[in-house]
């Protein structure tokens, strides 16, 4: 003979297994097409007078911690002449390009995701995993200027990875100065190829960059397989 409560307890352990089901469910992001092979290529082998301060192979960032295990800068071969056509224009105004990030794993895309706050994601400061970035896609590059009289990073009217207004490409505040270094980068940037972010001024996408795959190739072993003009090695 059944016990009367019987029909409760199953019930309620029925729940109970589709409670854990749906929180096991949401916990879990979506995880895109990732491709692992692709011809990156270093960009600073290929242009030296482009230098990096890449910031997640450093502390020195919106999370407080390493997330690369070298300072590289890779692209796709395209945008990575179109990136030393702009330093060579830029070049002849007495700058050079400073690279903070270019291609990053579809990992550290995650977990940057998780390390951002509500507004951060809301905002569209951080990249949702679940569609990707186009960082992820070697052909997105953040970058900066420095002088070529002193090699100091030149100022701007926000520091990179700033989630304010102050980051935003038409941002009308700042000094003069300020917003004129941030939009001679563009102008060099967008005559070769760039698009900027709007409201990340030192973020740019190459032409034709969401028809490239999804990559989460680890930094260390992203140019392994391809000689430095990004053909096959």
């Amino acid at each position: 003979m059944r016990h009367p409560g019987w029909a409760a307890d199953r019930t309620r352990g029925g729940w109970r297994a589709c409670l854990c089901v749906a929180v096991l469910l949401a916990g879990c992001q979506a995880h895109p097409q990732l491709v692992e092979r692709a011809p990156l290529v270093d960009v600073n082998r290929l242009e030296p007078g482009i230098k990096l301060d890449i910031r997640y192979a450093t502390a020195n960032n919106f999370t407080g911690r390493r997330l690369y295990p070298s300072a590289r800068a890779l692209l796709l071969p395209e945008p990575a002449r179109a990136l030393i056509q702009a330093h060579t224009a830029l070049r002849k105004q007495g700058y050079g390009i400073l690279v903070y990030d270019a291609y990053r794993p579809w990992r550290v895309t995650r977990d940057l995701w998780n390390s951002a706050g509500k507004s951060e994601r809301a905002n569209g400061f951080v990249a949702d995993p679940a569609t990707g970035s186009r960082h992820n896609r070697g052909c997105a590059v953040d970058v900066g200027l420095y002088d070529l009289a002193n090699g100091q990073e030149v100022p701007m009217p926000s520091a990179f990875d700033d989630f304010s207004i102050y980051a935003h490409a038409d941002w009308t505040g700042g000094t003069p100065e300020q917003r004129r270094t941030r939009d001679t980068l563009r102008r060099a940037m967008e005559e070769h190829g760039f698009k900027v972010l709007p409201n990340e001024w030192w973020h740019f996408n190459f032409r034709d960059c969401d028809h490239q795959p999804l990559l989460d190739i680890p930094i260390d072993r992203a140019d392994k397989h391809t000689s430095a003009s990004g053909s096959p090695a």
